[in-house]
């Protein structure tokens, strides 16, 4: 009995030893994951009429996620559309407008011709030809005088019609922006917004985040500084829920260049009064790394 019960104990001691063995991982640093968020607002303002966006749901950039009232956007498009069409019709017809001033041109040429032909017979007075030459310049004056004020009205209802055609662009503008269409990819992580609310410009509509790859904020002194350097390769641990560590390969993406207080939710009060600086690394995500987590760091 007592060979049992002796055999028995040094078997606990020798599994909380092995235990003990597991969990005890040397590591340089330790910080929290995190992820580059980013907040859609919307653009313009207006009811929801749908908005197909649900926490957690993996979008893809360009992804229609619903739309925005443009009712009213449209009519006043319609409405400047509509001008332009009935402003263009007022342009004068320069050939129409024309037409019976050349047609006394063309009248006092044939006669200016025949006037010079009787002169050269002495048929007709000099006299004549002259005041047929002057007749003929005073038509072309009045066709020049009439080409350049139909061209400045012409002219004038052009740039009337392009100022409105400005404003449709603004509203053809508007109506892109009513669109609800997702920017980036990533993963839903908060929605602020639900169909049929009445939203603004600037007003977040959804938090979004690629977690594919994933940032670890961590923290190291100033004897570690001349350890780590951009784009250095390091091991990243998390629980694996059995007792030991999950490791997965990192990139030191970012180095503050200044100090700062230990963060609070560093254990003890001592820590939290040390000098550190903030590091990043980028580690791929199989989808077992969540924003908020914690993990260790091995150089």
């Amino acid at each position: 009995m007592k060979r049992f019960l002796t055999l028995i104990i040094a078997t606990i001691l020798i599994s909380v030893l092995a235990s003990c063995n597991r969990n005890e991982v040397d590591f340089d640093a330790s910080g929290s994951f995190e992820a580059e968020e980013t907040i859609i607002s919307a653009e313009t303002s207006g009811t929801i009429r749908e908005f197909d966006v649900e926490e957690g749901q993996v979008l893809a950039a360009g992804k229609r996620i619903g739309y925005i009232d443009s009712t009213q956007l449209y009519l006043k498009k319609k409405q400047l559309e509509a001008q332009i069409n009935a402003m263009l019709s007022k342009r004068p017809n320069m050939a129409a407008q024309s037409a019976a001033l050349k047609e006394q041109l063309s009248t006092a040429e044939t006669e200016q011709k025949r006037i010079a032909n009787l002169v050269k017979s002495d048929a007709a007075t000099t006299k004549q030809l002259d005041d047929i030459n002057a007749t003929i310049e005073v038509i072309k004056k009045q066709i020049e005088a009439q080409r350049s004020s139909l061209s400045i009205t012409t002219e004038g209802i052009n740039k009337d019609a392009s100022v409105l055609r400005v404003q449709i662009a603004q509203l053809n503008d508007d109506l892109r922006k009513c669109k609800l269409v997702n920017p980036v990819n990533g993963t839903v992580l908060t929605k602020y917004a639900e169909s049929y609310e009445v939203t603004s410009p600037g007003k977040p509509l959804y938090k979004i985040a690629d977690l594919s790859t994933i940032l670890m904020r961590a923290y190291v002194t100033g004897n570690q500084l001349p350890l780590i350097k951009l784009n250095q390769k390091v091991n990243v641990l998390t629980d694996d829920g059995s007792g030991g560590y999950k490791q997965t390969a990192g990139l030191i993406t970012w180095i503050n260049d200044k100090a700062e207080f230990t963060p609070k939710t560093i254990q003890t009060k001592d820590e939290r009064a040390n000098m550190v600086y903030a590091i990043k690394i980028k580690v791929t995500n199989d989808g077992s790394y969540k924003i908020g987590m914690y993990g260790e760091v091995k150089f």
